[in-house]
Order: C-alpha cells, then sequence, then structure tokens
C-alpha cells in the first residue's frame, strides 16, 4: 500500500506563523492527487512535510500503515521532483539519473571495498543491485523520449528536457509515492501542455500514488483525479475536478477555479413553493429546485429548508415556509458558459439588460464582459438598498462566430440548471451537507 495519511497536520513557525493548520487528507493508493491554492496557502510546505524536508509541529503522516513523522527523507520511500529541476551541472544526464541509486546501492568505491571485507553478503547484495542500475535508467529514458539525450549535460539541455530528467531520476527509484512541487511552471505554454500529456501517461502506466502541487488552477483541473484546494493553511474543499468547477463549497474556491472566477451576485430571495426567485436590482431568475442539473432531491430540499432558515435566522421572513415573502438574503453563482445574451432588441424573454463594455476573442470562444443596468423599478431587490453596491459586471462565454462588440445593448439569461447557492455571511454552499 502506497496511500498517504494527514491527520491533523501542522506547522508553525519559531515567528508564530502558521503555514499548515489542522489538516487532515486521505491520498488513496495510486491516485493522482494535486494540491492547488494560491501563493502561500501551505501547499508546498505539506509537500515537504510529506517529503521530511520540514519538521512537524503536531499531528502525523502515514506512509502505507507506518508513521513517518520521525523517519529520514531518504527512509521514507518517496521521490520528489523540484521546481527548479536540481540537476548536477558537472553530470551526464545518465550520471543525474543513475546517482541516487549508485548511492543506495552501495556508494562510492571505499564504501564498497570496505564493504566486501566486512559485509561480504550485503556487499554481493547490493553488486546485484548495482547491476539493474543501466537497465532501470535506459527504461526511464524510453519512457520519457531522453535516450538520445544520455550522455549530454544538463546545460546543453533545453528547459523541457531538464525537466523530463528530473523526471527520471525520480522514476528509477520505483517509490512508493511520488512528489512534484509545481515541476512545470518554469515552461512555456507549449511544453507545459505537452508535459501535462506525459505525467498522466506515465501515472497510467506505474500505478503509483502521486502528489502535486500547483497554483494553476488548468494544471489541477486536467491532472488530478481528485483536487484538494488550499487556502490559509487549511483544505477548504477536496473531490473530482468537475465537482470542484460545478459546485464550489465556499465563495473561495468559486473565486479560485476555473480559467475565469465564477460569477457572484449577491441579491435578495424568496421561495414560492419549489421555485426561488432572485433579484439584486439588475438580474432577476426565478429558478424551479424540483429540475436543477445534476442536484439530487435531497440537496434541492437542503437548498430550500436553508433559504427559509436563512431568512428566518435574519428577520427577514413574514409568510410560511411554503412561500416566504421577500425571504433573505442570498449569494448566487454562475460560470460564464451559464450565461447567454441576445441583442436586446429581440424581445423580453431575458433576465437583465446589460452594455457589453469589452470583448476577448480567445480563439476557442469569445469572453464578453457585460455591464448590468440597474431596474429601479422597486422590484424585490430594490427593497434591499444594500445591493446598490454590487458590482455589475458579468462575464459570459460565447462561441466566436456569435457577433457581439463593445458598446452593445443586450439581453442576458442564465441557465437556472447550473445555479450554486451560498450563504452570504459564511460563504457556504447551501448545496452541502
Amino acid at each position: 500500500m502506497s496511500s498517504v495519511f494527514l491527520d491533523q497536520l501542522s506547522k508553525r513557525y519559531p515567528s508564530g506563523s502558521t503555514a499548515v493548520d489542522r489538516l487532515s487528507l486521505e491520498i488513496r493508493d495510486q491516485e493522482f492527487l494535486v494540491l492547488v491554492g494560491p501563493s502561500g496557502c501551505g501547499k508546498s510546505t505539506t509537500l515537504r512535510l510529506i517529503a521530511g524536508l520540514e519538521a512537524i509541529t503536531d499531528g502525523k503522516i502515514l506512509i502505507g500503515d507506518r508513521v513517518v513523522n520521525d523517519v529520514a527523507p531518504k527512509d521514507r520511500d518517496i521521490a520528489m521532483v523540484f521546481q527548479n529541476y536540481a540537476l548536477y551541472p558537472h553530470m551526464s544526464v545518465y550520471r543525474n539519473m543513475s546517482f541516487g541509486l549508485t548511492l543506495r546501492f552501495g556508494g562510492g568505491v571505499l564504501a564498497r571495498g570496505l564493504r566486501k571485507v566486512f559485509q561480504p553478503r550485503r556487499a554481493a547484495e547490493l553488486s546485484a543491485k548495482r547491476a539493474g542500475i543501466d537497465h532501470q535508467v535506459r527504461q526511464a529514458a524510453a519512457r520519457l523520449g531522453i535516450e538520445h539525450l544520455l550522455n549530454r549535460k544538463p546545460h546543453q539541455l533545453s528547459g523541457g528536457e531538464r525537466q523530463r530528467v528530473a523526471l527520471g531520476r525520480a522514476i528509477v527509484r520505483n517509490p512508493a509515492v511520488f512528489l512534484f512541487d509545481e515541476p512545470l511552471s518554469n515552461l512555456d505554454a507549449n511544453l507545459r501542455q505537452q508535459m501535462r500529456v506525459e505525467l498522466k501517461r506515465l501515472h497510467r502506466q506505474m500505478q503509483t500514488t502521486m502528489v502535486y502541487v500547483t497554483h494553476d488552477q488548468v494544471e489541477a483541473l486536467t491532472l488530478g483525479d481528485r483536487v484538494a484546494v488550499m487556502n490559509g493553511g487549511r483544505i477548504q474543499q477536496v473531490g473530482r475536478p468537475l465537482e470542484i468547477y460545478q459546485q464550489p463549497a465556499n465563495l473561495f474556491v468559486a473565486r479560485f477555479v476555473g480559467n475565469v472566477p465564477m460569477n457572484l451576485r449577491r441579491g435578495a430571495v424568496s421561495l414560492d413553493g419549489q421555485n426561488v426567485l432572485f433579484d439584486d436590482g439588475c438580474l432577476r431568475m426565478r429558478t424551479d429546485l424540483t429540475v436543477s442539473d445534476g442536484a439530487d432531491s435531497q440537496a434541492n430540499d437542503r437548498i430550500r429548508k436553508r433559504l427559509y432558515m436563512l431568512a428566518d435566522s435574519r428577520g427577514k421572513n413574514d409568510a410560511t415556509e411554503d412561500a416566504i415573502e421577500f425571504g433573505g438574503e442570498v449569494v448566487v453563482g454562475f460560470r460564464t458558459e451559464d450565461v447567454s445574451i441576445v441583442p436586446a432588441a429581440e424581445g423580453s424573454d431575458y433576465q437583465a439588460i446589460a452594455e457589453v463594455i469589452s470583448v476577448d476573442h480567445l480563439g476557442e470562444s469569445t469572453l464578453a464582459h457585460l455591464q448590468l443596468q440597474a431596474t429601479g423599478d422597486g422590484s424585490l431587490g430594490g427593497k434591499f438598498g444594500q445591493f446598490e453596491h454590487n458590482d455589475r459586471l458579468v462575464l459570459a462565454r460565447v462561441m466566436p462566430d456569435q457577433p457581439v462588440a463593445a458598446g452593445d445593448r443586450v439581453g442576458v439569461t442564465v441557465g437556472p440548471q447550473r445555479l450554486t447557492w451560498f450563504d452570504p455571511e459564511t460563504g457556504q454552499n447551501l448545496r452541502k451537507e
């Protein structure tokens, strides 16, 4: 078993700062787990704690069934790939890849000579293992497509080739757990894409537990079997990439995950049977909870009850649970691809009016920056003056051939199936347990 279990893990420095705060996480056997978060969130420190490069303040680390808190890094059966490659500049690619195994299986000439005299049986065992180093190095080089580089020095290699050598040096050890600390951040966009494909292929071939740290959401969502989002030394959410993207656990995850952040609107909410009515003074939506895409009936009931409790706890409800008039406040989130825009002259079936501020042509899609217009008609949102501070900007992703230009006046519609509801005070997703 090469699972990794972090139990209430903490790291505090003498200065008083806390890098990791009571973090608990199970990394399953043969899983590719990605730790993602902003700079300073504690993700690299967590990786270094697993590797044994940092001392633990509190908690436990288990690799398999063994507690490794006091085990030296070399004895933890892990291999780590760093951001800066850390290659020996005076050694060839072959020696860079084989050096660790050479030390592990006998060391230098003097050490081997002494062992032959005083530990002949052990010397014979290590000699047999050293005989297999050449095969391991060449096999790893073949996997990574760098067989033709084995006699070169690091300064003769490109950035992508150096990263492959660093990967090869880890692969030859055949460890129980691979640790990657932002290994692709120094590469250009095309090389990062190639290396992501390479890493996924290696994981399928080797079936080894891998823990990968990055601040890049695209890397996290494309590489991970599961993704753990960190902030402030704590785990905010753990789940499969699509779950993290579509149903963020809180407002931090909603803002952080995704190449473009989730649109977030704070407004007034009321309930009418299974219908939820939302209005922030610019955007009005009516959603039937029974048809929410990807949500079961229990999750929908949970949203409905929590919206009622939200209104009740803040003194905003003045009707029964089945029909709460002006029931309270809520934050609604929706992704850019769930926003549709049409020319405003086509009809009144849209939920808001907006002006197109600017347009980003991305090739495969177009990102439109929309400035919503206030209704100003005393509607539901108009009864709550605090919504006037809302940022009126909404982002919409449309097909590249859809005619849209800065200055256009458009109608805006949000698909009700993908709405995410958040408590405005705690920031928590109301759909979550």
